[in-house]
């Protein structure tokens, strides 16, 4: 501590934002690998919309002041000897502050686009191509079964018609769906 206290005050600043700022960094970092970050742990005994409407991140969190003060002070920090003049310091370390956060901006972006939705709607199928797995009895008298490959899986749904019996092994294509059943017709 003997070496802190004759560091310029400037200095020593740059130093307590730059040191608990990668302590907390690093302290996120792991709650983020071990999924402690969700937030439903630390969830508020209040009712409030504090996400910010649609957007998956918002500019003023902890996060984003620990990314900024973690750029602003160790670049503060590494830089401070190396030029005379400590406005040019602050605005470089002010600088490197704010691409670190959009820096975090960018990647959570990037990260955004990867996710996808690979729920079944049943309403995808229409006008797609299959093969009747139950045989289909005539005039919407009832149901059987078809399958069909949906995002590279096999679905089978069940299915009626408004024309003939449909034999098993049929190829059949979907012309509409009618309650959650699939209207075909034979191919």
């Amino acid at each position: 501590m003997e070496m802190f206290d004759h560091l310029d005050p400037m200095l020593k600043v740059l130093w307590c934002i730059a040191l608990p700022a990668s302590l907390i960094f690093v302290i996120q970092a792991v709650m983020s690998f071990m999924g402690l970050d969700s937030g439903e742990a630390t969830a508020a005994d209040f009712d409030g919309d504090l996400q910010g409407g649609d957007a998956p991140f918002q500019v003023f969190s902890l996060r984003n002041f620990i990314n900024f003060a973690l750029g602003f002070g160790w670049t503060g920090v590494c830089i401070y000897d190396e030029l005379e003049n400590k406005n040019i310091v602050l605005l470089l370390a002010l600088l490197v502050g704010l691409a670190f956060v959009a820096i975090f901006f960018f990647m959570m972006r990037m990260f955004m686009r990867l996710a996808e939705d690979n729920t079944f709607k049943i309403e995808s199928i229409v006008g797609r191509s299959g093969e009747t797995y139950l045989s289909i009895p005539a005039g919407k008298s009832g149901t059987g079964k078809i399958q069909i490959s949906v995002n590279g899986s096999f679905r089978e749904i069940p299915a009626m018609t408004a024309g003939e019996k449909i034999e098993t092994g049929a190829m059949i294509r979907v012309i509409a769906i009618h309650s959650g059943i699939a209207e075909v017709e034979k191919i």
